[in-house]
């Protein structure tokens, strides 16, 4: 499952400590960074990876459990997919998404071959907010409506409609797009609606979905789109009902339901799509990250074939001039056969259900600051709280107090508010894993004990 660098995380391809001050000082005199203010933007250098591991020119050496922006499925530097790439360089390096190319039309197929039935189109996009964007224009096309009902607890991508379809803070300093409507969506541990069981979670987020439904009219909604698994919200698992409850919901009137698989998708949850897990099919899929593992900017819609048909003799108005671009078709072709013959997405289950949730089960017994614990394959999150009996979240010092002690020790983490996420790349191998969580647990008995 692990490849590993050539010359064995040394020499050239690791760079050295002069790169590293170079990348810094240049980092910080020319590049605007996201999501930040700039004056405190703390440099992370990075000269190199493989497989699950990261390292800088400086010798240090990272398991990482973030996998970047959970999207480095099948790890750094996969020899089959690097290969395609260059492959495909040589032969082509970019055509406009109005020509008819090869390469595109195998990666829609390879797509396509792991969708559910009924599924036979692609729109290609460069990431996952444009599929989001492009996936609601079909919505509204689609059905003539114009509103799109979304979780408060998501996010969607930074474009246009996409964050403003987004829940989080985000979205409150972005909000140009129209006719946006957002629910609570289930979260039993920090429940807005007073359940105390996943059945009466779930019964009640329903039920207040459906409400809203109705108040907005429901001839004026076009879409419900949701994440099947929210993941920068805290890997929000689903209540079993849920989504075949939003499913009858968007049937009963007429809706078309998005699933945002951007996050969730090609192997993250241990299946190719979250969706599976839940026994739902959704009218559109958004895709991106795990798809090509990041290697190319790539993302995408899968479209239903009764959507699909609406463009028939209709022009679909939307286009991106590096739509099917063909290194990121190239890649997506080679990640995806990389997958199947390497058995990586019963690799993510497998880590998930024998190492994972076991460990972070342990975890949540033995340190005061777990309140909770949830998630499926690789895609965790650890909920920290300052009182287990309040709740209460514990302050961002303490989350960036954890995230130290964890790279001190060479474990890069993924944070996000009062969580740690873990969230290896798919192809992590079972010792990794444990290794990994062992580190995470010593920070976190650390931070504990201060």
């Amino acid at each position: 499952m692990q490849h590993v660098a050539p010359d064995g995380l040394s020499g050239t391809a690791r760079g050295g400590p002069d790169d590293d001050a170079l990348a810094v000082s240049l980092d910080r005199a020319h590049v605007f960074h996201s999501w930040s203010a700039q004056a405190h933007v703390s440099p992370f250098v990075v000269t190199g990876g493989s497989g699950s591991t990261l390292w800088d020119g400086s010798g240090h050496t990272y398991l990482d459990f973030s996998s970047q922006l959970v999207n480095v499925n099948l790890g750094y530097q996969h020899p089959r997919v690097v290969e395609a790439i260059r492959e495909q360089a040589s032969v082509l390096t970019t055509i406009a998404p109005a020509t008819t190319n090869l390469t595109r039309g195998l990666a829609a197929q390879a797509i396509v071959a792991h969708a559910p039935a009924g599924f036979s189109k692609v729109f290609f996009t460069n990431a996952g907010a444009d599929a989001n964007e492009n996936a609601i224009r079909m919505a509204r096309l689609h059905t003539g409506r114009d509103k799109v009902v979304s979780g408060y607890r998501s996010y969607h991508g930074n474009t246009g409609a996409a964050v403003v379809a987004t829940g989080d803070w985000r979205r409150v300093p972005n909000e140009y797009a129209r006719g946006h409507v957002h629910v609570f969506t289930p979260y039993l541990y920090r429940s807005e609606f007073w359940a105390t069981s996943p059945e009466q979670e779930c019964e009640r987020a329903l039920h207040h979905l459906e409400r809203v439904v109705q108040c907005e009219g429901p001839e004026s909604v076009a879409a419900i789109l949701l994440e099947t698994i929210p993941g920068t919200a805290g890997v929000l698992v689903p209540p079993p009902g849920y989504l075949a409850g939003v499913r009858a919901i968007a049937d009963r009137y007429g809706i078309v339901l998005i699933l945002d698989e951007v996050m969730a998708g090609f192997g993250r949850t241990g299946s190719w799509f979250a969706f599976e897990q839940h026994g739902v099919v959704p009218d559109l899929i958004t895709f991106a990250k795990g798809v090509n593992s990041g290697y190319v900017p790539a993302g995408g819609v899968l479209i239903s074939d009764p959507i699909a048909a609406t463009f028939d003799e209709r022009v679909f108005p939307g286009g991106l001039t590096y739509s099917g671009h063909p290194l990121a078709m190239a890649s997506i072709v080679a990640t995806i056969a990389a997958m199947v013959d390497e058995g990586v997405v019963e690799n993510a289950a497998a880590v998930g259900r024998d190492v994972i949730a076991p460990a972070l089960a342990q975890l949540a017994e033995t340190n005061a600051l777990v309140g909770e614990v949830r998630g499926t394959g690789v895609f965790w999150a650890i909920e920290l709280v300052a009182d287990r009996a309040t709740r209460q979240p514990v302050p961002a010092a303490t989350v960036a107090a954890v995230k130290r002690a964890a790279l001190a020790r060479g474990l890069l983490p993924f944070t996000a508010d009062n969580r740690i996420h873990v969230v290896p790349p798919c192809v992590i191998t079972p010792d990794e894993a444990a290794h990994g969580l062992a580190i995470l647990a010593e920070a976190l008995d650390e931070v504990a004990a201060l």
